[in-house]
């Protein structure tokens, strides 16, 4: 039985932690725990929130059932029963996207700088980005922000010491070990490298964030032109 630590978040939630870093297997037991309970859910759990390497429970205390002890401790009684299946089992295979990328120029405005200090390239940059094994670990920051895992370690930077006070949508952007994509007009400090048409926060649309925790995601290079008609014919979920 695996020992994932669960502790109180309040009055009215309840947090499993999975690992103690940003890493695919935890990722992947993370995402695979939260499809057990979206197919079986537990009653008096409102919502269920994934995290790098965690999952947060926002329970009602007066819908938990049984007796004895505080709702709290009845609650963490049935995640530990559930924590006993396989996680590993329960994973699904991941949807893939396949993303197109207008790289540098006016759209990656930091590429040029991102190969210098790497070291590589340009379009040697951007074939390691497109042969990355990309994953979205989360969604977070702004509605519909990916936090994309798996960048090639020969492209790792620090995030950029000055952020900008505006990103445009559909920035691809880097830093550390991950990707990113801007979904709205947001300040922000990761290098950006290029931007993609697709639109990934929609609230109109159903559902409106077009990608999800445990997707795979692969990066296909465009030029300007292509980026220009797929933005012109672009239906819900692409700017």
């Amino acid at each position: 039985m695996p020992s994932e630590p669960i502790r109180p978040v309040g009055d009215s939630a309840l947090l499993i932690g999975f690992g103690d870093r940003v890493d695919l297997r935890i990722s992947h037991r993370v995402h695979a725990f939260v499809a057990h309970l979206l197919a079986h859910p537990l009653r008096s759990v409102r919502d269920v929130v994934p995290a790098f390497s965690t999952v947060t429970l926002h329970y009602r205390p007066e819908q938990v059932p049984g007796s004895g002890g505080t709702p709290y401790e009845r609650l963490r009684l049935q995640v530990q029963q559930r924590l006993e299946i396989d996680l590993d089992a329960q994973a699904a295979e991941p949807r893939l996207f396949e993303v197109p990328v207008w790289y540098g120029g006016e759209a990656g405005p930091d590429l040029d700088d991102v190969a210098r200090q790497r070291g590589l390239p340009r379009d040697e940059v951007i074939r390691r980005h497109g042969a990355s094994p990309h994953v979205v670990y989360m969604l977070g920051f702004a509605p519909g922000f990916p936090f994309i895992g798996g960048l090639d370690p020969a492209l790792q930077m620090p995030r950029r010491t000055t952020p900008r006070t505006s990103v445009p949508p559909g920035s691809v952007a880097i830093a550390r070990d991950q990707t990113c994509i801007y979904p709205l007009a947001t300040p922000g400090g990761w290098n950006i490298i290029g931007r993609t048409p697709l639109k990934l926060f929609d609230a109109t649309a159903e559902p409106p964030c077009l990608l999800g925790p445990g997707d795979a995601i692969r990066f296909l290079p465009i030029d300007q032109a292509a980026y220009q008609a797929l933005a012109a014919a672009a239906p819900a979920h692409a700017a």
